[in-house]
């Protein structure tokens, strides 16, 4: 049994062997005719790092030739298959260039917002490809306002929307536990401006308020006032907006202490 699975094992290795060498001529082939059929072989048959590496062959050759369409095209999605998303970004984008009146042009616009959507990183990380993503879409959008695909890239857009928002509230909330009151102040602030229909808001108010009060309490007697004014300002803006927030009794008692402290001055 043993020299069975020996002999089974060793032909498997020579079989192998025998498909990369068989692999590695038609690479070298100047078929161009063969190549095209063996890669859409290969394509249909999901082996997509041989139809990749045909079709990356084959581009200079069917460059200017109706086959450069067809080549391009089922290149851009073997890369997308074999998971290496920016490159298939970086190929679908130019897809829509260099064959704007194509059949496939919509698809592979679509396809390229949604490949920067696939690299966008974890909310507390670099949020470039999550920002590429919105703006492609919403490209995307503006190019085919009828496109089947428009619900779906406003879902998807809803989502990268949130990560980012996400990411900016975390910012607001690291400002104000290290201290950093006046930028904690300022990031809350434009927080509200951002994403004014945010859950978060009655809190960026909260953070807003007592910044500007423990900044008015360690303040240089000329700055009190000023500070003082900020918190109170806030708070009746808040109580305005959000008068039953879970953070406005909070919020009241800050506004009671500073006008207390305001009559002081």
């Amino acid at each position: 049994m043993k020299k069975i699975y020996r002999i089974v094992f060793v032909f498997s290795i020579l079989l192998g062997l025998t498909a990369c060498d068989n692999f590695n001529k038609l690479l070298k082939s100047t078929d161009t005719e063969l190549k095209l059929t063996k890669a859409k072989e290969y394509y249909d048959k999901e082996v997509y790092i041989k139809s990749s590496q045909l079709y990356e062959d084959l581009i200079p050759y069917v460059k200017g030739t109706p086959k450069a369409e067809e080549v391009y095209y089922y290149y851009g999605w073997s890369e997308y298959y074999l998971g290496d998303y920016l490159l298939s970004q970086y190929h679908f984008k130019n897809f829509t260039r260099q064959f704007p009146n194509s059949v496939h042009a919509e698809e592979c616009y679509f396809m390229n917002a949604y490949c920067y959507f696939l690299t966008s990183a974890n909310y507390k990380l670099d949020q470039t490809s999550t920002k590429n993503a919105i703006k492609e879409f919403q490209s995307f959008i503006d190019i085919y306002p009828e496109s089947s695909r428009i619900d779906s890239c406003n879902k998807i857009m809803d989502k990268l929307h949130a990560k980012i928002e996400k990411k900016e509230y975390e910012v607001v909330k690291l400002y104000y536990k290290i201290e950093d009151y006046k930028a904690a102040i300022v990031a809350s602030q434009n927080f509200v401006k951002d994403y004014p229909a945010s859950d978060h808001n009655d809190e960026m108010f909260y953070l807003t308020i007592n910044s500007y009060y423990l900044l008015a309490v360690n303040s240089i007697y000329s700055k009190k006032a000023e500070r003082l004014d900020g918190a109170i300002e806030n708070y009746l803006k808040m109580f305005d907006l959000y008068p039953k927030s879970s953070y406005i009794s909070r919020a009241e008692k800050i506004y009671n202490n500073c006008k207390s402290l305001k009559e002081k001055l």
